[in-house]
């Protein structure tokens, strides 16, 4: 680990350049991808359900696809309120041919409110078949381990963790007091567990019939640059982070197009959904949910994001999470027959 002072003196001298050092290392990318590499199962349905999010509204009606978590009347109103973080996490059903499959993809921070959320969205664990984890920042595996342990006796054995590049490494956050480290989930613990078996991906990889990870994210655009205050230590020195194994999940609904499922998004969500529909040869997209990354993100950069998604079509558009106020109210207005607003608990339903 560096030395503090090391750590200052580094960050003093790199992060003037860190964008552009960033933008570089993105838009070579590294990634080979043929249009069509991949022939993604079509989905007769699937289910995404929120477990946790910036936001929860209990209130809320349900909305075309998105039907919302409600207390029921008759109900103790204290203890059916679900609990929202800053953090996200899904759990994704899909069907073929009449057959379920499930994963759980993210996980949340606070173990109290995500596991309560899972106990109130009854998540089956017996049938859960894989894990996905989007990237090694903490608001996405910060309760990995405590779910699995307090649920180890559903889970099956040898259920495999997906986990891209660098996603067991620790993470660093740039402030204006200081260097803040976002901790780090260690493979030893993972396996540790005794039910779980890594496996790290770099290319498209199936998770459940009919779910496709995406691997790392080929960068096309030239303004999605990623934070130069987003820091990963390599070679004893810490240096941008330019996210090279974060990965999104890819389904394909019958007749209606590709929906594109993401986390937080830092390789940019145009390039995201660029790369889907050039991984799987479908242009059409139907729906794009996930954190977009663009809270504190410039106008310029919010009004190219939107107009790209924009141009891109997709029949619904669900920010969350680190999607951030002002560009979720600018998906708003310029997507309005498209746009659904997240709240924690809901359960989108895509159907043919």
């Amino acid at each position: 680990m560096l030395k503090e002072m090391n750590r200052r003196e580094f960050i003093k001298a790199s992060l003037a350049t860190g964008a552009l050092v960033l933008a570089g290392d993105m838009v070579k990318g590294g990634i080979n991808l043929a249009y069509g590499a991949v022939k993604i199962p079509e989905v007769e349905k699937a289910t995404v359900t929120v477990i946790t999010d910036n936001y929860y509204n209990a209130i809320m009606q349900h909305y075309k696809i998105a039907k919302r978590y409600g207390i029921k009347p008759g109900t103790d109103v204290y203890k059916m309120n679900l609990h929202a973080e800053h953090g996200l996490s899904y759990h994704i059903e899909t069907v073929l041919g009449s057959n379920p499959h499930s994963f759980l993809f993210d996980y949340g921070v606070d173990f109290q409110g995500v596991s309560r959320n899972m106990e109130l969205l009854n998540i089956d664990f017996r049938t859960v078949e894989a894990l996905g984890l989007s990237h090694g920042h903490f608001d996405h595996w910060g309760t990995f381990l405590e779910i699995l342990k307090s649920k180890k006796e559903e889970f099956r054995k040898g259920t495999p963790l997906y986990i891209g590049e660098e996603g067991f490494v620790e993470r660093f956050s740039q402030r204006p007091d200081g260097v803040l480290s976002l901790g780090q989930l260690k493979r030893e613990d993972v396996e540790r567990l005794g039910f779980v078996k890594v496996v790290e991906i770099k290319d498209p990889t199936p998770i459940v019939p009919g779910a496709y990870l995406t691997g790392s994210i080929e960068r096309v655009t030239e303004y999605e640059k990623g934070s130069p205050y987003l820091l990963i230590e390599r070679g004893g020195k810490l240096v941008p982070d330019n996210f090279i194994g974060e990965y999104a999940v890819v389904l394909n609904l019958k007749g209606k197009g590709l929906i594109v499922l993401v986390g937080c998004a830092h390789p940019g969500i145009v390039n995201i959904v660029k790369h889907a529909q050039k991984m799987t040869g479908i242009d059409k997209v139907h729906a794009v949910v996930g954190g977009f990354h663009l809270t504190g993100a410039k106008p310029e950069l919010i009004q190219r994001t939107v107009a790209d998604i924009k141009a891109i079509n997709p029949d619904y558009i669900v920010p969350t999470h680190c999607t951030g106020y002002e560009a979720i109210t600018v998906f708003e207005r310029e997507m309005p027959g498209q746009f659904i607003l997240n709240t924690v608990g809901t359960r989108y339903l895509f159907t043919v």
